[in-house]
């Protein structure tokens, strides 16, 4: 299944449905397995609730999250009644019947390895749940204020039948809940959601302000209060919407080796301990559908999603880095390790300076350990005019800046330590001022009117060369 998902998800093909997976020793599982929903940037921008080129307004309004500006006058008040409707449409709505508690299964009616779980690649250590909502609160926090909840895809592996391994990082949203409970020695109750609605699974993705619940800004993406259920099991609340809910409890001490499996760098990962939970209840619809992809070596799903965050950040980047004009996060180089930045450069060592800012600005920027910085003349997605600005605009000498011990994903087998690296800026701007001693040469360019003249006699001469 990952070797055809993969091959039509590089055709830029469609969403796919498993009709009958096999489970083991030659078992058929009754419940339909669908990958590649996210396989194209329209269907990602789609699962947003928004159009490839509505992206722009949504970037704005998540900027506008994070440092709203005040309104200027009643005519600019009456302007953001969008966005004021979109933020009162994320107040969850309480129901008492929801479709994926049709089928409930609770106690030793539990039974994981029933589900058409993945094992992706074959070196993984057993199934593999990849596109999981994870949904928790903190301690003493109500189970009625979803405000408080987080919601988080994390990878999630089946133990047994009834136990799974909770894989979330120390600066994640669900780790930071589970420390509270440990601290208090108790277990936490959490729930795994599974075929959710695509715009709370990619809520749960996006870098949303601490302040903003990722469950409930969902709706602000549908334009419709998301309508949540108390979990059967647990005080929780689960989205009534979903395909299939796993209910469960995280121990506060019990850990298990998770992994190995297969990582969007393309390498193994190798095993870790990390906490246990035990499963006290499966809920799922009549007819419910299993939601999977695999995680590699770009392309994959998370890689395409990750091309449409970067144009939804920009605008939160310009807001507290003005000069900047684009940036790109190269998905082979997993989405986040290099990024390219485009700047417009007025003074000596603004390069230098922007970098720094985007390695303390967001915390996703903590683990990209290569920064190039550009003039708003090169196209920082097109890999011609990088090599070229490389190439004519920085001076190995004088252009490199390095650090040292910086935070880095535990992943990168490169890193000298774990969770520790370097980290390279490269400034191939045009150098100005007291940057350079020399005089600065000048860009070649045909001018607008030769390049219409020519552009219009290639048309008439070579009709259809253009296309």
């Amino acid at each position: 299944m990952t070797a055809v998902h993969r091959t039509v998800l590089e055709a830029g093909g469609p969403v796919l449905q498993f009709d009958q997976p096999m489970l083991d020793k030659g078992r058929r599982s009754e419940i339909p397995v669908v990958v590649n929903l996210f396989g194209t940037a329209a269907r990602v921008a789609a699962g947003l609730g928004v159009s490839v080129e509505g992206l722009n307004d949504l970037g704005a309004f998540l900027a506008a999250l994070r440092a709203p500006a005040p309104p200027d006058g009643l005519r600019d008040a009456f302007s953001r009644w969008p966005m004021l409707k979109a933020a009162l449409a994320t107040r969850p709505k309480s129901v008492r019947k929801a479709p994926v508690q049709d089928v409930v299964r609770c106690g030793s009616d539990v039974e994981l390895t029933a589900l058409p779980i993945q094992t992706h690649w074959p070196g993984d250590a057993g199934p593999l749940i990849t596109w999981p909502v994870v949904v928790t609160r903190p301690y003493g926090g109500q189970p009625d204020n979803a405000s408080s909840y987080n919601a988080g895809v994390y990878r999630v592996q089946v133990l047994d039948q009834n136990r799974l391994i909770m894989r979330w990082l120390p600066h994640r949203g669900g780790a930071a809940h589970h420390r509270s409970w440990v601290q208090h020695n108790e277990k936490m109750p959490v729930a795994i959601v599974l075929g959710a609605n695509p715009a709370t699974l990619l809520s749960a993705a996006l870098p949303l302000p601490e302040a903003v619940s990722e469950l409930t800004f969902a709706g602000a993406l549908t334009g419709a209060r998301p309508k949540m259920v108390l979990a059967k099991t647990l005080p929780l609340l689960v989205p009534a919407d979903a395909e299939i809910i796993l209910e469960g409890w995280v121990s506060p001490s019990e850990t298990a080796p998770e992994g190995p499996f297969g990582d969007h760098t393309g390498y193994y990962n190798p095993a870790e301990p990390f906490p246990v939970m035990q499963v006290s209840a499966v809920t799922h619809r009549e007819a419910p559908l299993y939601l999977s992809t695999y995680t590699g070596r770009p392309p994959d799903e998370p890689a395409i999603i990750g091309e449409v965050f970067n144009q939804l950040a920009l605008p939160t980047i310009r807001a507290q880095i003005p000069e900047v004009r684009d940036l790109w996060l190269p998905p082979a180089a997993c989405s986040y390790r290099i990024a390219v930045v485009s700047i417009d450069k007025r003074y000596p060592g603004q390069a230098r300076r922007v970098m720094m800012a985007l390695w303390g600005m967001l915390p996703q920027f903590s683990y990209t350990k290569m920064i190039v910085a550009v003039d708003s003349d090169i196209d920082p997605r097109n890999w011609d005019d990088i090599a070229w600005a490389l190439a004519t605009r920085m001076d190995p000498a004088r252009d490199v800046m390095l650090l040292e011990n910086t935070p880095m994903d535990y992943l990168d087998f490169a890193s000298p330590q774990p969770g520790l690296a370097g980290k390279m800026g490269l400034d191939a701007t045009t150098k100005i001022g007291s940057e350079t001693q020399r005089e600065w040469g000048q860009v070649m360019q045909i001018s607008d009117a030769s390049a219409a003249f020519a552009s219009n006699l290639v048309d008439r001469i070579l009709p259809g060369l253009h296309q």
